[in-house]
């Protein structure tokens, strides 16, 4: 019985055989083209090629005027609303999420107008408005500044801007602005790995009702300092918003007066607490030069009353027997001369004052009789007297 013997065959001889005959079959289908044709056509797409490329210049250049155009109009609105306003402020938007912006920008209407423009059209728009008591305000222009302007006073706009500010929660590489300290009381924390994350920054916890609570507050970041991404981890889960997001004013320009004024910090809570602590200072002040005003004339009625009362039992003895000696000069209390002679006249008689009247009587009965004799006794001898 005779074997068929199998001759191996090579794979890439075959690939091979197989590329050369399509090769040979494109050859077939497509015709040959002379060097002047392919010269021609080389040509041909040259031509359409600089016709696409001049065409892209010409609209890159349009689009270029146009754009220029628009920033020039940009430019000149904002320096002609500048010259019809009162106030100019260089606000930073910086940290700003875009609702708190918006919702920034619609309770402002009526009040003052946001324009936020890159930093280029800003500057040309303070050179536009042609005063150079306005340039030193480029300084102050960042990346993420925007121009607020108004007919309202500088520090009443900042003032308005600081009530529109809302609370924001911290994010990492964040710097506070203040202490930021985890009070002390329960959260709505389930045990698990916030236990970890609690007690890597040292704050004390327990277990309370299936929730943890902190046992004693704790200052986890100290101002100045940056806000890691543990510690702004925490203080999301535990809902510590630690800052007040909003339009920071950087600088105020007064048109009329042409005056800047930067270092702006508007607290109206602290302002308030200053002013109580100066008030109390001026009132004690005031008492102490004894300076005579609607505020201080009750606290010196007092301190007169009581004075009086005390040198009124400092008075000496002396003095109250005299009181009681001397008569009284009410004339309400004093009866006169007439009263007292009718209560005499009024006056039953008694029989001891009877005796006593004809006793007096009876010693001028005898007076007289003395003093007849002597006038008798006188006459029946002159010549005695001479």
């Amino acid at each position: 019985m005779e074997t068929a013997m199998i001759k191996p065959t090579n794979i890439s001889q075959k690939s091979e055989e197989r590329t050369a005959g399509s090769k040979d079959i494109k050859e077939k289908l497509i015709p040959h083209k002379s060097s002047g044709e392919q010269k021609s056509s080389l040509s041909g797409k040259s031509d359409i090629d600089k016709d696409k490329i001049n065409k892209k210049l010409e609209v890159s250049n349009k689009e270029e005027t146009e754009t220029h155009k628009a920033k020039a109009e940009t430019v000149k609105k904002l320096a002609e609303k500048i010259k019809n306003s009162k106030t100019l402020m260089i606000v930073s938007i910086k940290n700003l999420p875009s609702k708190q912006f918006q919702d920034i920008k619609k309770s402002l209407r009526g009040k003052a107008v946001v324009r936020v423009a890159k930093k280029n059209i800003m500057l040309r728009a303070i050179k536009k408005f042609g005063k150079e008591s306005l340039l030193p305000l480029e300084k102050q222009i960042q990346e993420n500044s925007a121009f607020v302007i108004s007919d309202i006073e500088g520090f009443e706009l900042a003032g308005i801007l600081s009530k529109e500010k809302t609370p924001s929660s911290a994010k990492a590489g964040q710097i506070a602005p203040e202490d930021i300290e985890v009070k002390a009381g329960p959260t709505s924390l389930v045990p698990g790995p916030a236990i970890s994350e609690l007690g890597a920054l040292g704050i004390q916890i327990s277990i309370e009702e299936g929730k943890i609570s902190i046992k004693a507050p704790k200052v986890i970041i100290k101002k100045g300092a940056e806000i890691n991404e543990s510690a702004a981890s925490i203080l999301q889960k535990l809902d510590i918003h630690p800052f007040n997001v909003g339009l920071e004013p950087i600088a105020i320009y007064d048109v009329q007066t042409e005056k800047i004024y930067s270092n702006i910090k508007i607290d109206s809570e602290e302002t308030i607490e200053e002013l109580k602590t100066a008030a109390g200072k001026a009132l004690g002040f005031a008492q102490k030069i004894i300076y005579y005003c609607k505020d201080t004339i009750g606290y010196f009625l007092g301190k007169a009353n009581s004075e009086e009362q005390a040198l009124a039992k400092l008075k000496p003895k002396e003095e109250k027997v005299k009181e009681k000696e001397e008569p009284t000069t009410d004339i309400s209390s004093e009866k006169s001369i007439t009263d007292i002679e009718e209560e005499k006249n009024n006056k039953p008689i008694s029989n001891k004052n009877l005796s006593d009247e004809k006793n007096s009587l009876g010693d001028e009965s005898q007076d007289t009789k003395e003093e007849k004799e002597e006038t008798d006794t006188n006459k029946l001898n002159p010549m005695e007297e001479k």
